[in-house]
């Protein structure tokens, strides 16, 4: 259709925003970077050997095929016990794609009840029947180490649920003195993800919300004229069919903006 693709190109760093308007001479563009930077939680042992992001762990094992110990550039290591933090599909995801490459157990572990938790109902049930062992109300305090550096086990806390908070979800509270220990290999954190903040931080006038996602109107129009954006940028994380949606939405703004 005559598209041109530039790869090896990290706008804002490369080019800023500003350039690729006034120097570049385009007549529009459209940001659609996503939300793939991913979330931890700030506690003792996430850069022990043994943990990963959901994100690193999912792309290596399907799109890098990490799980051919042969032939993959980076195969994945073999873990025997592993927990999963986060209660979303992703999670879900995590947790099944551990068990399909072979570990003996599986934890997923989740500081609210199930009722609670973002992932679909029918990934929930996946899980269970593919024997990943769920622990509700139990929260990481943090990651457990080795003489080497490698995880070893994860200290985790009790909760129990409060008042809701601004979700609209009861509110878990931990429980003082409830601490205890599951010994594992591996940790997946599976906990969601955030926008990269490099375009934010290149584009001045560019206007985002609390949580770094750009601010756009409903035909995808941004704080600046002829910056549109849409997906999980705009979103947060959110369904591809989503962001497929916005991009087509987008698309009819930019081209109504043109014939003008």
């Amino acid at each position: 259709m005559g598209c041109k693709l530039e790869a090896n190109y990290v706008v804002g760093r490369t080019r800023k925003i500003a350039d690729l308007l006034e120097k570049d001479g385009f007549d529009a563009l459209f940001i659609a970077t996503g939300a793939g930077l991913p979330r931890f939680m700030n506690i003792e042992g996430e850069n022990l050997v043994g943990v990963y992001s959901a994100n690193e762990y999912l792309t290596r094992s399907n799109l890098m095929r990490a799980y051919d110990k042969e032939r993959a550039a980076t195969p994945i290591f073999d873990s025997e016990k592993v927990a999963v933090l986060g209660g979303g599909n992703v999670a879900m995801d995590a947790a099944r794609t551990a068990v399909r490459l072979g570990a003996k157990e599986v934890h997923l572990i989740y500081r609210r009840t199930e009722v609670e938790m973002p992932a679909r109902v029918e990934e929930v049930g996946h899980a269970k029947e593919e024997g990943v062992i769920f622990h509700m109300l139990e929260n990481p305090k943090r990651i457990l180490s080795d003489e080497k550096g490698w995880v070893s086990g994860i200290e985790c806390l009790r909760y129990e649920l409060g008042e809701p908070d601004d979700s609209g979800r009861r509110r878990p509270i931990a429980i003082e003195g409830s601490e205890f220990e599951i010994d594992l290999d591996t940790v997946i954190v599976a906990i969601g993800n955030d926008s990269n903040p490099l375009i934010r931080q290149t584009t001045p006038g560019l206007e985002t919300n609390k949580w770094g996602n750009i601010i756009a109107d409903e035909a995808g129009k941004t704080s600046i004229d002829r910056i549109y954006a849409g997906g999980d940028i705009v979103l947060g994380a959110a369904t591809v069919i989503l962001a497929m949606g916005e991009g087509r939405t987008a698309a009819a703004s930019i081209n109504q903006m043109l014939a003008k």
